[in-house]
């Protein structure tokens, strides 16, 4: 017989798919983002601020204060971590075709983008005060402008997301549709399954997204109030809506490396 009519022995260990990254891979993607490592410090400070404003600590008094020095340490280091940022808002907006949008939607675009940009840049000038540079006597001026610029921003960036939102169920609708009718004729319908399936997806993460809005709008508004407002700006209520947010946002990123 001849040797190459010999079938091959299987080969036990087949290597793994070329496109599939272990988990210390996508790790290290992860982490390599600005984004990525500023949510995981969003989520020890707000777990750490969870903990300082439920009981559990009642009688840990020292546990209680090494959190607090960490709580405001954090803080700090995500705003110098933030440097630079509302660049990314500015490039936003310039990158708007003003032909393909409704005036509704230009609108809520510059406030999205505008009011998140301004936020950013006035986070800069609070670090610099935190940070000394900056006389700390305009520190609560500057917090003040930088809720309300951050509060903006969320309104018009949840305004924007429930338009999308809007937008994708439609689609959905319409690409279900003809894959049903597509059934009924008996006709291969793979591509409009896939998109189906593709836009349920879509409209998931979008559903995620505007939670998360929500939940730091809710946060820029207890900062404008001054804890003013009952349980909407409890300490409690608030850490987690904090700490929501970042899981939200982690989530994303993970997914998006």
């Amino acid at each position: 017989m001849d040797s190459n009519s010999d079938p091959k022995t299987p080969n036990p260990n087949p290597p793994a798919p070329k496109n599939k990254k272990d988990f210390l891979t996508h790790l290290e993607i992860y982490l390599a983002k600005r984004d990525g490592v500023d949510k995981l410090l969003k989520i020890s400070r707000y777990a750490a601020k969870i903990a300082l404003a439920s009981s559990l600590l009642r009688h840990q008094q020292p546990l209680a204060t090494r959190l607090q020095s960490f709580d405001s340490s954090v803080g700090v280091s995500r705003k110098a971590f933030r440097l630079g940022k509302f660049v990314q808002d500015v490039n936003a907006l310039r990158a708007i075709h003003f032909a393909s949008h409704s005036h509704l939607n230009l609108l809520l675009s510059a406030v999205a983008y505008g009011g998140e940009g301004l936020y950013y840049f006035v986070e800069q000038l609070v670090w610099l005060g935190k940070a000394g540079l900056i006389d700390k006597t305009h520190l609560p001026a500057l917090q003040k402008w930088s809720a309300w610029c951050e509060f903006v921003g969320y309104f018009g960036s949840v305004s924007l997301k429930v338009m999308d939102l809007r937008q994708i169920e439609e689609e959905e609708r319409c690409a279900a549709s003809s894959a049903d009718v597509a059934v009924v004729r008996g006709i291969k319908c793979r591509e409009e399954q896939e998109k189906v399936k593709k836009l349920k997806e879509k409209k998931m993460m979008k559903r995620f997204s505007v939670v998360q809005d929500l939940a730091d709008g809710l946060m820029a508004l207890a900062d404008i109030r001054d804890g003013g407002g009952g349980l909407l700006a409890a300490p409690l209520f608030v850490s987690s809506a904090g700490l929501l947010s970042a899981l939200i946002s982690t989530h994303k990123n993970w997914v998006s490396c």
